[in-house]
Parts: structure tokens; C-alpha cells; sequence
């Protein structure tokens, strides 16, 4: 306090909240170390997860705890569907399988973890329900259970139908009723094809047909002035030939 009155009046109230900082770090540190909260538990799992039916699904979990382990832990897992008080569809300790889930449910899970994935294989329509993981830990302060409040929602989608006929259950009326049908009619496919080919076939013959025009002109024209080329010579040699032939001489 001595300290505090002998700063300046403008440093005062800086020193003051350094000293209620510092106070309330050593609070915070003490509590973290020598006095844990209490009542901090809890079990994570995603909220919604859907899968396809007859696929596999894996919905994980992880959980955390303020208690301290017993000398010999055997922690334990089960899982709970339908309902937060549902069946029991898993327990490690036993262990058991719910019958619906017989050879279709794994847990990957080893003792000592405080995380896992339960995995349903070959999903089918009524799988589809709210999962809870319970957890069971023998503690220095007794056995303590507790397990996920909202669970884990799985919707199950609908595969997609695929129908595959085998060629030899296929009967040999098929080809000839389907010829039956088609015998008086054209698809639209046949039909569109057909025009279609029609319109190529004309405008190249009308292609055709205006380029041998052109050329025939062009034939023409060229024909034309190799005539007159040629008259026209023919004329001017006809006429320097007549220029240049001597005169007749006169007879006395």
C-alpha cells in the first residue's frame, strides 16, 4: 500500500488493476490445480448422421470426465437406441449384441480410451432410430455412469433400385411381339434420322446443281471471249496482210 500511495495520482489506478489482475491469475491457477471443478462430464456425438441402406455407418464418440480413475480401471461402454431409457443394443463387459444386430455391429473401442466409433454394417430400414453410448467408470469415489443426452439421429436413405434380367429367363416371344409392334411403325428416333438425312441430300444436290450452273457460266463467258480474242486477231492480221501487200502494176 505504501507503494500504491507514493505513485503518481495517473499511475494509481493502472498499479490497482494490475494488482486485481494478478489476483484473479492466481485464483484461476490455484482452482486448476488444486481444486478441479466439479460435475464436468459429458459424452460427444454428432447430432445427425445418415447412411444408404445396406451400406455401413460409424457414429463416433468421445467422452471426458473431473473424477479420479480407481488403482484397477475397467471402464465399460454400452449403447441404448430408440430412446435415452431404450433397449441396450451393446455392452462390453458382458458382452452383448442386441438380437437385431446380430453380425452386423462392431464397436472399435479398447479400454483405457476415452474415445470410439460404433460401426452397423448392412444397414437396414428400421435401423433408423436416436443411438446413445453409455459410459461406466469405477472412480476413487465409486462407480459413476453417464452417457449422451441427445444421441445421435440416423436416417436411413432408400438404394436406388437396379433390375437385372438374365438373358436366359427371357422369353422367346419378346423379339417376335416386338417385331409385331414395330412392323407398321417407325420410332420417332427412325423418323427424325430419316428427314434428316433427306435435308443433307437435297441441299447438296441443290449445292451441286448451283455449282455446275456457275461453272457453265464461267465456261460460257470464257468460250465467248476466246472467240472474239480470236476474231479480233484474225482481223488485225488480215488487215496489216492488206497493208502491207504491194500494188498492182499497170499494164501499158
Amino acid at each position: 500500500m505504501a507503494l500504491l500511495v507514493s505513485l503518481p495520482e495517473q499511475n494509481l489506478a493502472m498499479a490497482q488493476l494490475l494488482l486485481l489482475l494478478l489476483s484473479a491469475a492466481c485464483l484461476h491457477t490455484g482452482n486448476s490445480a488444486g481444486y478441479p471443478k466439479k460435475n464436468v462430464f459429458s459424452v460427444d456425438q454428432p447430432a445427425v448422421l445418415s447412411g444408404v441402406q445396406g451400406g455401413s455407418i460409424e457414429i463416433s464418440f468421445s467422452f471426458y470426465f473431473p473424477w479420479e480413475l480407481a488403482k484397477v480401471p475397467q471402464m465399460s461402454i454400452a449403447w441404448r437406441w430408440k430412446n435415452y431409457h431404450g433397449e441396450y443394443i451393446y455392452n462390453s463387459t458382458q458382452p452383448f449384441i442386441h438380437e437385431h444386430f446380430k453380425g452386423r455391429l462392431i464397436v472399435n473401442w479398447s479400454q483405457g480410451q476415452t474415445s470410439g466409433v460404433l460401426r452397423i454394417l448392412n444397414l437396414k430400414e428400421n435401423d433408423k432410430a436416436t443411438y446413445f453410448s453409455r459410459v461406466f467408470l469405477p472412480t476413487t469415489e465409486g462407480m459413476k455412469s453417464w452417457q449422451s443426452v441427445a444421441g445421435t439421429q440416423l436416417i436411413i436413405i432408400h438404394a436406388p433400385s437396379t433390375t437385372v434380367v438374365s438373358p436366359s429367363i427371357i422369353p422367346s416371344v419378346v423379339p417376335i411381339a416386338g417385331l409385331e409392334d414395330t412392323r407398321g411403325k417407325r420410332t420417332p428416333s427412325l423418323l427424325n434420322l430419316g428427314a434428316m438425312v433427306r435435308m443433307v441430300v437435297s441441299k447438296v444436290v441443290v449445292i451441286i446443281a448451283l455449282y455446275g450452273w456457275v461453272i457453265f457460266l464461267w465456261w460460257k463467258q470464257r468460250s465467248a471471249w476466246s472467240l472474239l480474242s480470236f476474231l479480233t486477231t484474225w482481223k488485225s492480221e488480215e488487215q496489216m496482210q492488206m497493208n502491207t501487200a504491194p500494188a498492182p502494176k499497170e499494164f501499158k
